[in-house]
């Protein structure tokens, strides 16, 4: 058996699993899930299932009993990632989820038992739980824990079921309704130091997603690090170690296990181990070099010099359609082949990628001031800033200008049903 901390995930096999919750009365707090696709939405109504509507449209995921889902993953559509299962107090019952002893969720499957118990619910009327969610051609499950103090109609509302009562959106959102700052699997084991450092650069972003009414939203979050020989003194200076650690807070609120997927490359590139909140600094100090064996990687084999196609090529091939890919691509410039990477660009418009580049060291950046101006593009899938130093730079101007373009390639990719 396995138990989940709030934020924490794990694997599950494939196959026909039951979600079973405890400590939710029928009558007083009612078992509901949702099929989101990769907007974090559900496609339909039909894909809200609850007590008046108890089996999604394909029969993967049925309420079988009042405190009971049943999930068979096999008859989930391809075009639904996540599968969240959640709780709403009925309206006459008085009190919160918080009143309630032993509220939380377990999953049964073959050779599998994962418990998720609830944590971190204070005035919350409705949360959700738990989420079955495709990760790299797997199924994993989190202990999400996290909701709204509301109740039911912001709950479906997040979730995009239609409610017949929606009032005019709010030119502002409570506190109370604001979703919560994510937590990730890895943060218990920080030191108080480290946690309150990681909690700061995490409210940072989710402000800035908040402003863009982008909270909630998943992707892909890959880095890549520039290897060339040009960037010796940011290496020395440990400037790179620093860029991987804020970028960390990055992946925290948007990807779908909060690390960073990252690539090193110079002429070639090598896909090196995720990045987590645990490991980071052990990451930096094996992995952030320009020369030698580094794990099982060969780093003169990429080589010093830079040839950006082969890298990018290699995170477009990987794309998986409709899911979004978040590409932090940090250089110090040297984008010679001008004519070769603006035509990759334009192709990759009608890919699920967005692209935002990072100039780090006073360079000459060539190309990639001219991307907000590029033509020929289905959507604009890429943005571009240079930092001379960027310890000079605030977490809070860092994240403004890091994610502000992103959550508009998602309204525009989704326009361009490049997204579902």
């Amino acid at each position: 058996m396995v138990s989940l901390s709030r934020g924490a995930n794990a694997t599950i096999p494939t196959g026909l699993l039951d979600v079973a919750v405890s400590g939710a009365a029928p009558g007083s707090v009612d078992v509901m899930a949702f099929q989101l696709a990769g907007n974090r939405k559900t496609r339909t109504d039909a894909d809200f299932i609850f007590f008046n509507q108890p089996q999604s449209p394909e029969g993967g995921v049925v309420l079988s009993a009042g405190t009971t889902l049943s999930v068979d993953l096999a008859r989930v559509p391809a075009d639904v990632e996540t599968i969240a299962f959640a709780v709403a107090c009925d309206e006459g019952f008085g009190s919160t989820l918080a009143a309630l002893p032993g509220l939380g969720s377990s999953i049964t499957g073959t050779g599998v038992v994962v418990e998720l118990p609830v944590s971190g619910l204070t005035t919350e009327r409705a949360a959700v739980l738990g989420e079955i969610y495709r990760r790299g051609g797997e199924w994993k499950v989190r202990n999400v824990s996290a909701g709204w103090d509301r109740g039911f109609a912001d709950l479906v509302r997040e979730h995009g079921v239609s409610v017949d009562d929606d009032p005019a959106p709010a030119t502002a959102a409570s506190p109370s309704s604001e979703p919560a700052v994510r937590t990730v699997a890895g943060e218990e084991k920080l030191s108080l130091e480290k946690r309150q450092r990681l909690d700061l650069r995490k409210r940072e972003v989710h402000k800035v997603l908040l402003s863009k009414n982008a909270t909630g939203v998943r992707a892909r979050v890959v880095i890549v690090i520039d290897k060339t020989g040009s960037m010796t003194q940011q290496y020395s200076r440990k400037v790179v170690h620093r860029v991987v650690e804020r970028m960390l807070a990055v992946a925290t609120q948007i990807d779908d296990d909060g690390q960073l997927e990252p690539y090193m490359y110079a002429r070639g590139f090598a896909k090196v181990p995720d990045i987590s909140v645990e490991n980071v600094e052990s990451w930096t100090e094996e992995y952030l070099h320009l020369s030698g064996t580094h794990g099982r990687f060969d780093y003169d084999s990429i080589g010093l010099s830079n040839d950006e196609l082969p890298i990018m090529n290699e995170i477009l091939n990987s794309a998986v359609p409709g899911r979004p890919v978040l590409v932090l691509f940090f250089t110090d410039g040297g984008f010679r082949k001008k004519g070769p990477i603006s035509q990759l660009m334009r192709a990759a418009s009608t890919a699920p990628v967005f692209w935002q580049f990072v100039g780090i060291g006073r360079a000459n950046y060539g190309v990639l001031e001219q991307l907000d101006e590029m033509e020929g593009r289905t959507v604009d899938n890429a943005g571009f800033f240079a930092l001379d130093d960027i310890d000079q730079v605030s977490d809070d101007e860092l994240y403004t200008r890091l994610l502000s373009e992103f959550p508009d390639w998602l309204s525009a990719a989704r326009r361009a049903n490049i997204l579902p």
